[in-house]
Formats: structure tokens, C-alpha cells, sequence
């Protein structure tokens, strides 16, 4: 897939193009993301999908559980202090069920709260160790990010909200989303969070020349 090359990027008109962007609460990248979209790509809509099912849809695993974990982690804690955020506190276990904060994602985007909602999961997640597998920690996130905690509790066991996530996934999967973090400006992929700013080169199109 051609791609603009890296490089600083200004936030300019996105001429039109859809920007799209797929993450996933307990992934450290995804965090890293959405921690700066909004600077690069502030009209990219959030996109909320369950990790674990989009691995079995590709037939993958986690990187968390292969041999490149620790280069893997070493490398996030570095990335983690170049964006200026700190050190990571890994919860434990890492990585662990997504289902649950995902649909409660599901039920905050609903609420128009993804924003906010998935952001604190994140940082919670990897400043503060929580275990987003549990569902005690997700009313956590629910309570800190000003969501109620008992609709949070009854969204993640309610049918709807289950058949939503999947449908959710599946559409990620048919537009070719094949890990997170993800941006879909207009029909083509970024996957990574290195691939930020080239997506935000595309969006913003070429750049203005001034008569020489």
C-alpha cells in the first residue's frame, strides 16, 4: 500500500475524506494514538472493536503472548516516554480478555461518550495497572469518566449491545482492518501507530503552494 512519507504534519482541510480510526482498549498502541488523534486528526470518527475477536477473525494472536513480548513491551515503554506520557504501569495480567471494555464502549459511543470513556480506560489500563478483563474495572472507567456505572454494568451482559460489538467487528474486518490502532482515510489503511501521521498527510491533501 503506497503511503505519503513520514514527517511533521500540520492539521489542515481534509478535503472531503472520511477519516475513520479503530482501536482497541487494551492495546498500548491504540493508546498512544489516541492520545494524539486529536491534534492530527481531530474529525476522525472513533471506532471502538473487541482485539480479541479480531485476532481469530485473521487467524492471529497477540503479540503479548509471542517470543517478540519483551522487545514488544521495551519498545512501548519507549514510545511511552517520547509522547510524553510517562512511564507504563503494566496491569497483571497483560494482555487479558477485551470483551467486556469493549462493549462498554459499544455502550458509551451510544452515549456519545467514546471519547472520553475509552481514553480513561486507557490511561487507567497502562498508568495505573488496571485489569480491564474485570468487570469490577470497567465500572471504574465507567465511574472516573462520568458514565453511569450501573448502565455500564447491565450494557456489557445486554444482547443488544453484544450483537453491536460483533457487527461492529465484522465491519472492521470487511474494510480491511486487520489490527489496531487503525485509520481508514477514505479506502486506505494506516495500521500502527507510527502510520499516524502519514494517514493525517493523506487526509490533509497536498500541501498549499504559494506563487513563486
Amino acid at each position: 500500500m503506497s503511503c505519503p512519507p513520514r514527517g511533521d504534519v500540520s492539521v489542515r482541510d481534509h478535503f472531503g475524506m472520511s477519516a475513520a480510526f479503530f482501536f482497541g482498549a487494551m492495546s498500548p498502541y491504540s493508546w498512544f494514538a489516541a492520545e494524539r488523534i486529536g491534534t492530527l486528526l481531530p474529525g476522525a470518527e472513533w471506532r471502538p472493536v473487541f482485539a480479541g475477536g479480531l485476532f481469530t477473525a485473521q487467524g492471529r494472536v497477540s503479540w503479548g503472548v509471542t517470543e517478540d513480548r519483551a522487545i514488544k513491551l521495551a519498545d512501548c515503554e519507549a514510545r511511552a516516554r517520547s509522547h510524553g506520557l510517562g512511564a507504563i504501569r503494566w496491569p497483571d495480567p497483560w494482555p487479558t480478555n477485551d470483551l467486556l471494555i469493549a462493549r462498554a464502549m459499544i455502550f458509551a459511543q451510544r452515549r456519545g461518550a467514546l471519547r472520553r470513556f475509552g481514553l480513561t480506560a486507557m490511561r487507567m489500563a497502562f498508568t495505573e495497572g488496571l485489569d480491564l478483563g474485570q468487570a469490577s474495572a470497567v465500572r471504574a472507567v465507567a465511574d472516573r469518566s462520568g458514565v453511569s456505572g450501573d448502565e455500564v454494568a447491565e450494557a456489557i451482559v445486554n444482547p443488544e449491545v453484544k450483537s453491536a460489538l460483533r457487527a461492529a467487528n465484522d465491519e472492521a474486518v470487511a474494510l480491511g482492518v486487520f489490527g489496531v490502532p487503525s485509520v481508514r482515510i477514505g479506502a486506505t489503511l494506516f495500521w500502527g501507530d507510527d502510520r499516524l501521521e502519514a494517514a493525517a498527510a493523506l487526509a490533509a491533501g497536498p500541501p498549499t503552494r504559494t506563487p513563486g
